[in-house]
């Protein structure tokens, strides 16, 4: 019988009310353009917390979320988009384009995206909550605002003669994904109504969306629908397919104007999931006055933003404007997607609010989710009934850490006996498409106890690789299972899967070694890719990593998933005591973590290196974790536009820098934060659930960070040695005070005092 534990977080005194720390308009803290260049793909757009209407220009640069500050050349503006994702580019449906036609000729203007494309004025770039402007080198000043559903767009030409400015619109998205295409244009009003099938960026199948176009503020002049780089009065309706072979259909619609007043043409661009008709109805609603609603949307967006970070109040104590600014920014891009598309979802209508693009849900469970469950738990809540509503449709979930997360950290208002129902059909049943949904291999998991190297796996299809890493997340997914079974009084299931938790031992090779350059590391033991007969493959520790090469899922997949054995080899948050035991226990463990962060070998912008961090405390160093992260935060985490290692992911940065900065990590699935020196001298969290503050606060704090160690810890004033803490601290309004030194302290060194590590099965 394996030994049992809940993750659950010893009992404290009752709960404490602490006032909030009065501070400043949040708002100035946060600058949208952080991760706008050096690859961190963020949305530097308008946008209300998790809209569909998410409107900015997009480049022709680094353009997966549309802009960047990259010195390239703007190509349009639209009104979705995702944030901070890697692959191919996302959304960017219908992007509109203002100019001026050499000699009022039609077809004088540009109207291919490589003809088109216009340098910006890089210190006209103004972004901020719901606001976003910039001005072209043509002299055109573009200024956005959104709705849920809207987007509002205001272009102001050049002062000139009697030309006819014109708008077109282009029958695209970022990456040209588009396979067909319709649009029809009103000859009286210039509506612009219309829809085209894409392909997601990194996904199966394909989605179809609809826009709805109007203008005011002039007159129409004339209009039409362009081909290539022509335009015509006739027809007003056209369809478009993709083109043929390499070739790429460009085409669209377009107006021109007359009357201008002040120069300046107003865009209400309304997008919809379920029909074009939605969007114009959606946009009129949101947006019935376009010509006066500007900045009361504008003003709406940052009262919405307001409240979603009222949760949190900071006393900085001295720190930099800087650093508060990367931490306010990265509660912000937390905050952008996933997206809300409640009466959007063109599948089925559960009649509940829906969340999807869950895009980097394997970087934001980490940490995004977690932040979430904490400052928004009712978006939370809604985005793990939209997970189990996915079930319930297509018969698999995406990820179910996030559903244990939900779980441990009592989340209400979600049916827990179908969230055992959908893990164990993940677990249990493989899908024909294992690629974006359940698992796949399920046969050799069973039967092995591990994936194999080159699997044999007809029951179902996706990419044949990765046996490495989807051995350790299949071990751990079944973990987070056990736990949910455990809670609803499921010990038979619990049993189960707690056992085939422990499946990661079987890739670990004990005198498997590691050189880089032919210079041994000097460790032994790593992960390593077996065949279904049991014997060993060999998969470098050092390949997939800066060091050598960037693995590829689509061109070059590895046994491992965009990383290295060394960064796997530490992500098995179920059993940490377990595997320090494999590496040699502490002293072993705690040098090759230190080499792996120092070698080059640890990519922080990758998020599964986010837990290394923090893994000292298992080896009872909490002390070390807090001087790692000081290693990353500011250096690879700052508030200029590279200020991010990678891709943000949806949020997943800003969440390692804010978890970072309040002094916790959580250990997604579990009822566990480690505990470590926060950033400021004081934090206060008040729960949106149960109205109750807790206090972050710490003694010794100083703003140069020299006192980064800490000695000593209390808990609504009582001692408390362990190294971390559970949930109660946000649901009950805790106040945690830490005492801090310029030297590592016996505090959290105990074994006792370490995080829970189930440890009841060696194979």
């Amino acid at each position: 019988m394996a030994s049992r534990r809940l993750l659950r977080t010893p009992h404290i005194l009752g709960p404490l009310i602490f006032p909030l720390v009065l501070c400043a308009d949040v708002l100035q803290f946060i600058d949208p353009l952080i991760g706008s260049t050096n690859g961190g793909n963020v949305f530097a757009g308008a946008t209300k917390p998790y809209a569909l209407a998410k409107p900015v220009a997009d480049v022709d640069g680094q353009n997966t979320g549309g802009f960047a500050t990259d010195g390239s050349s703007i190509t349009g503006f639209s009104a979705t988009h995702d944030s901070g994702t890697g692959g191919n580019p996302s959304l960017g449906n219908f992007p509109i384009f203002p100019q001026i036609c050499p000699g009022d000729e039609v077809n004088n203007c540009n109207f291919l995206i490589g003809e088109r494309a216009t340098h910006y004025v890089e210190e006209s770039v103004t972004a901020r909550p719901g606001y976003f402007g910039v001005e072209l080198v043509s002299g055109v000043k573009a200024t956005m605002t959104s709705s849920e559903h809207a987007a509002l767009y205001r272009f102001e030409y050049p002062s000139g003669d009697n030309t006819h400015p014109l708008v077109l619109l282009d029958l695209t998205d970022l990456w040209k994904s588009r396979q067909n295409a319709t649009v029809s244009v009103d000859a009286d009003s210039g509506r612009l109504k219309g829809n085209g099938t894409f392909l997601p960026s990194f996904g199966a199948g394909s989605y179809v969306m609809h826009f709805c176009v109007d203008f005011f503020g002039g007159e129409v002049f004339d209009n039409g629908v362009w081909v290539n780089n022509r335009g015509g009065t006739e027809p007003k309706d056209l369809f478009v397919t993709r083109g043929f072979n390499l070739f790429y259909l460009e085409a669209g619609g377009w107006v021109r104007f007359s009357g201008l007043v002040n120069n300046t043409l107003t865009a209400r661009v309304g997008v919809s999931f379920i029909s074009a008709d939605q969007a114009c109805r959606r946009a009129a609603e949101e947006i019935p006055n376009p010509l006066d609603d500007f900045d009361k949307l504008v003003a709406e967006t940052e009262e919405a933003w307001r409240e979603k970070l009222s949760p949190v109040s900071v006393n900085a104590g001295g720190a930099s404007q800087e650093l508060q600014t990367s931490f306010w920014s990265g509660l912000y891009r937390a905050m952008i997607s996933p997206q809300n598309y409640t009466d959007e979802n063109p599948y089925w209508d559960s009649e509940i609010p829906y969340f999807d693009s869950f895009y980097c849900i394997w970087d934001s469970f980490r940490v995004q989710h977690p932040l979430l469950t904490i400052l928004d738990p009712s978006a939370q809540i809604q985005m793990v009934n939209s997970l189990l509503d996915i079930y319930k449709h297509e018969g698999w979930l995406p990820d179910y850490v996030v559903i244990a997360d939900a779980y441990v950290k009592n989340l209400t208002g979600i049916d827990w006996e179908l969230a055992l129902d959908a893990v164990i059909q993940d677990a249990e049943v493989e899908p024909l498409e294992w690629a974006y949904h359940g698992r796949g291999g399920l046969k050799s998991w069973k039967d092995l106890s591990y994936i194999p190297y080159l699997d044999f796996d007809p029951a179902g299809f996706g990419t044949n690789s990765r046996s490495i890493s989807r051995t350790l997340e299949y071990a751990y997914n079944d973990f987070c299972l056990a736990t949910l079974a455990q809670g609803l009084g499921r010990d038979d299931l619990y049993d189960k899967y707690v056992q085939r938790s422990a499946n990661w031992q079987n890739l670990w090779r004990p005198e498997q070694n590691s050189a880089i350059n032919g210079n041994d590391t000097g460790f032994l033991g790593f992960f390593q890719p077996k065949y279904q007969n049991g014997t060993w493959g060999f998969q470098d520790p050092i390949a997939c990593s800066v060091l050598a090469s960037f693995c590829s899922l689509t061109s070059n997949p590895s046994e491992t998933f965009e990383a290295s054995v060394w960064q796997y080899q530490f992500l098995v948050p179920q059993s940490m005591s377990t595997l320090i035991g494999l590496m040699g226990n502490e002293g072993p463990f705690i040098q090759r973590l230190d080499f792996f962060h120092e070698s080059g070998l640890a990519d922080i912008s990758n998020e599964p290196v986010f837990s290394t961090v923090y893994l000292y405390h298992y080896a009872g160093r909490p002390g070390l974790s807090t001087k790692r992260l000081h290693s990353y935060i500011p250096s690879a985490f700052n508030a200029t536009h590279g200020g991010l290692p990678g891709n943000d992911d949806s949020g997943a940065m800003g969440g390692f820098v804010v978890f970072g900065m309040m002094g916790l990590f959580p250990v997604a699935g579990q009822d566990v934060y480690l505990i470590s020196a926060p950033f400021f001298e004081e934090i206060n969290i008040t729960s949106p659930l149960t109205g109750k503050t807790a206090q972050i606060k710490t003694v010794g704090f100083d703003a140069s960070y020299e006192n980064i160690y800490i000695q000593n810890v209390t808990v609504n004033g009582q001692p408390w040695t362990k190294s971390w803490i559970g949930h109660a601290l946000f649901n009950e309004g805790w106040s945690i005070e830490l005492s801090l030194g310029n030297q590592e302290s016996e505090w959290g060194t105990k074994l006792e005092d370490r995080p829970p590590s189930w440890g009841g099965a060696m194979v």
